[in-house]
């Protein structure tokens, strides 16, 4: 690749990172208001916190994990780099840098909408307009997802954008399956209870897989079977396996189609991903430690990430790392 091709697939990567980062956060905090409650019937703001491993910038910030603070922190807060005007804005930065490859349609939809989040003030993200406001969140960011599915020219950016968005969404599905998972049940007693269903309800919620849940498990739910269907299932495009699989098959494309070969290190990490995601069931998974089988699964994928950089944007291992 030439340096210049080199720039644009980073920013091509990055753009689709940051627009899946957003529209998930959107879904995370509209569910978490709607269906998650703690055992006292209030809510629990500090395992979205947690969840993004931002416990201690929200501490420098906020004295305390309310709803109002958390809201803020990651709808409207510019000093939160995770937050979502912040990724938006990243998102915009980086389709303003692609100017000359991608549509009229993408750059105005996503500039109209990096606009629009800076006209929101604190009765936006009041609690009782929550949900009104993430879901015009989810909406535009799901409109950007359709205007490049339908205008984005067919190259090698194209696949460097489905690269960063599949690599976005199996750690995301890894980061909510580990938190909420460890947090959902306070005690082995509410197990079956409302408050257990109202939770993994939530969970699959939260990734946009309860009815796609519900088709495979008509009746019933358990953690090991939510946890089963995000991790393995083969027909849920957000599962960690269907993403990695995804990423397997672009890397492979452009190795085959474009000659790019110097993506090995990472297509060997991947295969070391599919291995694991393929060497065991959930009881097992379960057994030996869920949640340091999604540590590692975490690790795995910013390597691949890493490695992505370091082989098609010219970047070296420290400033990957």
């Amino acid at each position: 690749m030439s340096a210049l091709l080199a720039r644009y697939a980073e920013c091509i990567f990055w753009m689709a990172r940051y627009m899946e980062r957003a529209e998930n956060l959107a879904r995370i905090l509209d569910v978490h208001e709607t269906f998650a409650r703690d055992t006292r019937g209030s809510k629990d703001w500090t395992a979205i916190v947690q969840l993004n491993a931002d416990t201690a910038r929200f501490k420098e910030l906020y004295p305390s994990a309310t709803a109002e603070n958390v809201t803020n922190f990651y709808i409207l807060d510019g000093q939160n780099p995770t937050s979502i005007i912040s990724a938006v804005g990243y998102a915009r930065e980086n389709a303003r840098q692609l100017r000359p490859l991608i549509s009229t349609e993408m750059w105005t939809q996503l500039n109209v909408f990096h606009n629009w989040l800076h006209t929101l003030g604190p009765t936006d993200i009041a609690l009782h307009n929550l949900p009104r406001l993430c879901g015009k969140l989810k909406e535009a960011c799901q409109t950007h997802t359709g205007i490049t599915e339908g205008t984005f020219y067919r190259d090698q950016g194209w696949y460097f954008y489905q690269l960063g968005k599949y690599l976005e969404r199996a750690d995301q599905t890894t980061r909510l399956l580990d938190i909420k998972y460890h947090t959902l049940l306070p005690s082995t007693a509410d197990v079956g209870s409302p408050i257990d269903i109202s939770q993994w309800s939530a969970l699959l919620r939260s990734a946009a897989a309860y009815h796609a849940f519900r088709r495979v498990h008509p009746r019933g739910m358990t953690p090991a079977s939510v946890a089963g269907f995000l991790l393995f299932n083969d027909s849920f495009p957000r599962s960690v396996v269907v993403c990695t699989r995804q990423v397997d098959q672009l890397l492979t494309r452009l190795k085959s189609k474009y000659r790019l070969r110097r993506g090995s290190i990472a297509m060997e990490c991947v295969d070391e991903i599919q291995a694991a995601l393929d060497a065991h069931g959930i009881e097992q998974v379960i057994a030996q430690g869920l949640h340091e089988y999604l540590d590692w699964l975490q690790l795995r994928f910013a390597e691949v990430s890493g490695h992505i950089a370091v082989a098609y944007f010219g970047l070296d291992q420290t400033a990957a790392a």
